[in-house]
């Protein structure tokens, strides 16, 4: 008996870490920051024609300078109640994102490469990105995605990430210990959450939300969305040329009308993970599943076996 309860300890724990490793990380709350597109604490510029699609909000700072040209779609909170709540709020997610584990590391350029849902750091402590990252939620829409660099990330002109398979903006944060840029049409989705400062450059786009503790965000003829959870939209668009046309849901614009497919076998890629399709469907089994339930399967025919030999 002791043998048979000792296999059926170790199936119920290889089936719950395995569903616990596929769940991925929770999202990280954000408090009444939620409401903001940009919050900084030292200055917020802007120059050319800005559209920010949520509220704006600086503090312990005071000087917002260009913001003739910029259409606010939301509240300006400079240096009142709001804002410092929302900068308390914004330490703490800075500070959850930071502790998720376990965390996965990547190589530090991040374009080409297909992440699924989990927490990731980098080789060297930075993330770059030029051409394209793709977040697949591989059909869960409340699949999060956490990137965590101990000091920039700095995108290159004309890059982008794309969401695919339900992946959502709300759902992206970026953990930045220093300072975070993107530079010129670059489209890019997620919650930037940096210890310091966070420079937009011209016609980037940002679906999320631009969210400096310390230092002074920096605008330059951008639109600028504020990400909120919605029904996925499993088909998205290429991040190049870039309007924003759903940035909730995580897709943009491609003025050349193409779209940005899964992978061409239908499964995520994360330094060499690939999903396990059913035999009869062809659906894709995330692999933590498959792997729970095949050590399941083995034990269960071990009890069976011992269990046959005793009778």
């Amino acid at each position: 008996m002791k043998v048979l309860a000792t296999i059926g300890l170790a199936v119920f724990l290889a089936i719950f870490l395995g569903l616990a490793a596929i769940a991925g990380p929770a999202p990280v709350g954000l408090g009444t920051a939620d409401s903001f597109a940009v919050l900084a604490g030292e200055t917020i510029t802007n120059k050319g024609t800005t559209t920010i699609n949520g509220d704006v909000g600086l503090h312990p700072g005071s000087a917002v300078t260009g913001f003739d040209t910029v259409t606010l779609n939301g509240a300006l909170h400079v240096a009142d109640g709001v804002a410092l709540q929302a900068k308390k709020d914004l330490v703490t997610a800075y500070n959850v994102a930071a502790g998720r584990m376990p965390v996965t590391t990547v190589a530090t350029e991040l374009g080409g490469q297909t992440l699924v849902a989990g927490a990731y750091d980098s080789v060297s402590g930075t993330f770059g990105l030029t051409g394209t990252l793709i977040l697949n939620a591989e059909g869960d829409p409340n699949a999060v995605f956490i990137l965590k660099a101990a000091s920039t990330l700095i995108t290159a002109p004309n890059s982008g990430v794309t969401l695919i398979n339900g992946a959502q903006a709300c759902n992206v944060f970026w953990q930045i210990g220093s300072s975070a840029t993107l530079d010129t049409d670059t489209t890019f989705r997620g919650n930037i959450l940096a210890l310091t400062s966070i420079t937009i450059n011209t016609r980037a786009t940002l679906a999320g939300r631009a969210l400096a503790r310390n230092g002074a965000v920096t605008l330059d003829t951008n639109v600028i969305t504020k990400s909120s959870c919605a029904a996925p939209t499993l088909a998205t668009t290429g991040p190049a040329g870039g309007t924003t046309a759903n940035p909730s849901a995580g897709t943009t614009a491609n003025p050349s009308g193409g779209t940005t497919a899964p992978p061409s076998d239908g499964t995520a890629r994360k330094e060499g993970r690939t999903g396990n399709r059913l035999p009869s469907t062809g659906a894709v089994l995330p692999t933590g599943l498959a792997a729970a339930l095949a050590t399941g399967l083995i034990l269960f025919g071990l009890v069976f076996t011992l269990r046959s030999r005793r009778g």
